[in-house]
């Protein structure tokens, strides 16, 4: 979908298809089983659920085209946040007890986007265009959040001596909380207010320019997206239950909800900020993907935290040794990658092997 031109029919179609599923399923009371209509309802309901994703995300790039950088990212990673923490929670909560998935959904969107997505964008734009530019301190503000806040939500629960790890206790966790939002907060006040121009960019060659949005579509933009949020939140519970049947069947590994969830959720933002990328717009590619990592740690985490304390439910975050190593590479490797303003297609390469040992060790730990 791209955020210029006519509003495309699947923007308001897939919102609607989400909505009335949810009524039929409540209506009829049904079930999910892993039957032949199982199957079926199992691919309808994945169907309409990405095509929702990607009408939310449509409809958050349409209004951050009309409010501009870097206002514009911020309601795409929020909105994204939003579908992040609704299928967490409902997956934690459901009949298969699963304190991990928090852990291996946020590790799986730090890999995805720090080292696939990431590796991916600067690997097309080198290709196309040899290389590109970034602002340094913009990359080197969310790189500084978002490795202190990983190190804190991730590795610190292995180390804590309260209560084994890898958990936090509830003092610990309540603690966490505050701090992680205390500091997602001054982050978003830098890139808002007090350091915005960090985050924005001086088109180049081949960029796209800002195009004109009317009021009218302005709005129904923002109705469409809250409809889209609310359909993909009240459709997590059936999304729960499939997640979990067909991990059963195939005898997934643990780590392959969470990996699953991750790229149900970046995958139509991934799509953006590649397309940025093939416009010579890295600036945006790198403000859409670290700023969902960001995003996901400094609001999925205490959202999580919230509920799992609320409900006595248990949630482990720290990380395996194996992935505690291939976290460190990501944050040596993104030190590197962010750290001279200029990129080209080796620094993409490494990135996109990282993020393909990952992938295999999921399945092959």
């Amino acid at each position: 979908m791209s955020a210029h031109g006519p509003m495309p029919r699947s923007s308001w179609i897939f919102p609607a298809l989400a909505v009335l599923l949810f009524l039929v399923v409540t209506a009829t009371g049904y079930g999910f089983t892993l039957t032949a209509g199982g199957a079926m309802f199992a691919i309808a309901l994945l169907v309409i659920l990405f095509g929702t994703v990607f009408a939310a995300v449509h409809h958050s790039e349409v209004i951050a085209e009309r409010i501009g950088e870097p206002y514009g990212t911020l309601v795409l990673t929020l909105a994204v946040t939003i579908i992040e923490v609704a299928l967490i929670t409902t997956i934690m909560l459901g009949e298969k007890p699963a304190p991990e998935l928090a852990r291996d959904t946020v590790f799986a969107v730090i890999m995805i986007v720090c080292n696939g997505l990431v590796g991916l964008c600067v690997f097309i734009g080198g290709l196309r265009y040899g290389e590109q530019g970034f602002q340094v301190s913009g990359a080197n503000v969310y790189l500084s959040v978002l490795f202190a806040l990983a190190t804190i939500a991730l590795i610190m629960p292995n180390y804590t001596t309260t209560t084994p790890g890898p958990v936090y206790s509830a003092m610990q966790l309540g603690f966490v909380d505050v701090v992680t939002l205390a500091l997602y907060g001054v982050f978003l006040y830098t890139q808002t207010v007090a350091h915005k121009d960090y985050f924005v960019h001086e088109r180049g060659e081949g960029e796209d320019a800002e195009a004109y949005l009317s009021g009218r579509m302005l709005t129904l933009s923002i109705v469409l997206l809250l409809v889209s949020l609310l359909a993909v939140v009240l459709l997590a519970k059936k999304f729960s239950l499939v997640v979990d049947a067909v991990g059963a069947k195939i005898g997934a590994p643990p780590a392959f909800a969470g990996l699953l969830v991750a790229l149900l959720i970046l995958l139509p933002e991934g799509v953006a900020a590649i397309s940025a990328a093939r416009r010579n717009n890295l600036q945006k590619s790198i403000n859409l993907a670290l700023g969902s990592s960001l995003a996901t740690i400094g609001l999925t985490i205490p959202a999580v935290g919230v509920a799992t304390y609320v409900l006595d439910k248990e949630l482990k975050l720290g990380l395996s040794p194996q992935s505690s190593i291939l976290l460190l590479l990501t944050f040596l490797l993104s030190m590197m990658t962010f750290g001279t303003g200029r990129t080209n297609v080796l620094f993409g390469l490494v990135h996109m092997v990282v993020f393909a040992v990952y992938v295999f060790m999921v399945f092959v730990p």
